[in-house]
């Protein structure tokens, strides 16, 4: 018998969100592999599901009979925890369906059609530069046979059937939009992700159960705060010096009689909490209030929250006690002051968060005067809500933030609009761009001067990476075998070898020229001071003239960067 469904109510709306996203989880491997490069570090599968999974646990929060509501806390979810370009895209995909589903008790055929192509509209507007062929082009061509749909059938589930089988058509025809996806044999990754998704969501409506698998990743909600509690001040205080000894969550649905007594100003109950304790992060909407402190007395902070609605989760955690088991397992990786020493001290007027994976990459930009540091980068873009966190950390005024990776560009800037300082993003996506931005910094600029200056620095530099191939492909007129050695200069492979050295001279070769007046080399985890040495001795022997800097970088997957200038 067929199914139809009038009305979407509110728990099947949030059902179809969490089979979307276990739906995802359970393709993880297969999303990554879609991955055009070669690469290691193919990780669209990975920021989509962390992503999604942020939505997912604000749903399940979440106990309104409004599909609105539940919509939004899924878009917010989403927002605070969107890693990656594919993780903040489809973050903008929902955050146009919340917006369209603002008020609505129930979502028609009609509604959700709408809604759909309202989240097209606002990831359209995220991107700076929409790429055809990607994930974008998936969702506006499901949209738009979402609206066609809901003209001609008022039954939900014939227009998320029409979706899927327009969104399987779309993810078809991607390579002919995006040329490097047909010279590879693959389709986007971003849009395959969607997809699986929208399956899901499907799934939800007609009841059929989708095939059983096991999950492809662990559940790694606990992962959304990558690096927050775990890699701060820790290994460099002693228990008894934290000074606020009581991570606290807390999140309280907005109850309108209590805020008709005491109104609600998203910035004066920040500054009041301020007072509390330190790490604070406030974020609300019209439904929901949460916070994150570290406060000396949770209890203070319940209390102030409760006046102005129900709490519907409460997470206090004894930080001290945690301490004494992670000392020796943590190693601090983020900038040159004390989190909680900063917090008691005027704000500083500049500060400067960058992310960076390798701890001698870390240590190089800690040195040019980076205050945070976050360990991340490809296979593990930290979410907006990471960048977040280590903004109020950095304890400054004026913020500059160095993403050093393309993917982890969007979340910056998501994380740059919701916090409570004026925040710039300078768009670098190398380490040698990042690098050569942090030391064109003048503390006499202002922001906007000293973020104009850093993005012409990085105009000067080349990028170059030596990596190794996990398939055999061909690009770029390159035949690749799994296992060679690849050379990437800025986003393009130019050259591939199955020894090491051989495959880093090559792209030297390709990267120097005549102008060429200093290469910066930064070895991997993986290669040996003895082919460091041997890349040096040929470096030296032949471009006479061009300065050389070496150093340990110690970062995975790359064993080689190289920054040329």
């Amino acid at each position: 018998m067929e199914v139809t469904v009038k009305r979407l109510e509110a728990n099947k709306l949030a059902q179809m969100f969490i089979e979307g996203a276990d739906n995802l989880s359970r393709h993880v491997k297969i999303v990554d592999s879609l991955n055009v490069f070669p690469v290691p570090d193919g990780d669209t599968g990975t920021n989509m599901n962390l992503s999604i999974t942020s939505g997912v646990k604000e749903v399940r929060a979440q106990t309104s009979k409004e599909a609105g509501k539940i919509a939004s806390s899924f878009a917010k979810g989403l927002l605070m925890g969107a890693r990656g370009n594919s993780g903040v895209i489809l973050s903008q995909l929902f955050r146009g369906f919340s917006k369209a589903s603002e008020g609505k008790h129930y979502l028609s055929a009609q509604d959700l059609a709408q809604a759909l192509d309202k989240g097209v509209e606002t990831a359209y507007k995220a991107v700076i530069k929409p790429v055809e062929g990607t994930i974008l082009t998936v969702a506006k061509d499901a949209a738009k046979q979402a609206v066609k749909s809901a003209n001609k059938s008022d039954d939900v589930v014939q227009v998320m059937t029409d979706v899927v089988k327009e969104a399987k058509a779309s993810l078809k025809r991607t390579p002919d939009l995006l040329p490097v996806l047909k010279e590879v044999g693959v389709v986007d990754s971003g849009g395959q992700g969607l997809l699986y998704i929208y399956e899901g969501f499907l799934a939800v409506l007609t009841g059929k159960k989708l095939k059983e698998q096991q999950p492809t990743t662990p559940n790694m909600d606990d992962l959304i705060k990558i690096e927050h509690h775990q890699h701060n001040a820790q290994s460099h205080m002693a228990t008894e010096d934290i000074e606020f000894g009581y991570c606290t969550e807390v999140m309280v649905r907005f109850d309108e009689s209590r805020l008709k007594e005491q109104a609600f100003h998203e910035e004066e109950f920040r500054n009041e909490l301020s007072e509390l304790g330190d790490s604070l992060l406030v974020v609300s909407d019209e439904d929901l209030l949460k916070v994150h402190i570290h406060a000396e007395y949770p209890g203070e902070v319940l209390s102030r929250a409760q006046r102005y609605g129900d709490f519907i989760n409460i997470k206090i955690e004894n930080m001290r006690e945690q301490h004494t088991h992670l000392l020796d397992e943590t190693q601090a990786v983020y900038g040159n002051a004390d989190p909680v020493e900063a917090d008691k001290s005027e704000k500083s007027e500049f500060g400067i968060v960058t992310v960076s994976m390798g701890e001698g990459v870390s240590e190089l930009f800690k040195g040019l005067g980076a205050g945070e540091v976050i360990q991340g980068g490809q296979t593990m873009n930290p979410s907006t809500e990471d960048i977040v966190s280590a903004i109020e950390k950095v304890h400054a005024e004026k913020i500059l933030i160095l993403p050093n990776n393309g993917n982890i560009v969007m979340a910056a800037e998501q994380a740059a609009k919701v916090v409570d300082a004026e925040a710039i993003v300078v768009p670098s996506k190398t380490v040698p761009q990042g690098l050569a931005a942090i030391l064109a910094f003048n503390p006499t600029l202002d922001l906007k001067e000293n973020a104009s200056q850093m993005k012409e620095a990085m105009t000067f530099v080349k990028s170059g990476q030596i990596t190794y191939a996990v398939r055999d492909t061909q690009i770029e007129g390159l035949s690749i075998q799994k296992d060679d050695f690849i050379g990437i200069s800025e986003k393009k492979i130019v050259n591939t070898h199955q020894k090491l050295i051989e495959a880093a001279k090559e792209l030297l070769a390709h990267m120097i020229d005549d102008e060429s007046e200093m290469v910066t080399v930064l070895a991997g985890e993986d290669v040996t001071e003895d082919e460091t040495e041997e890349l040096v001795r040929y470096l030296e022997e032949q471009f006479t003239d061009v300065e050389l800097d070496v150093h340990q970088g110690g970062q995975p997957l790359y064993s080689y960067i190289f920054a040329v200038e």
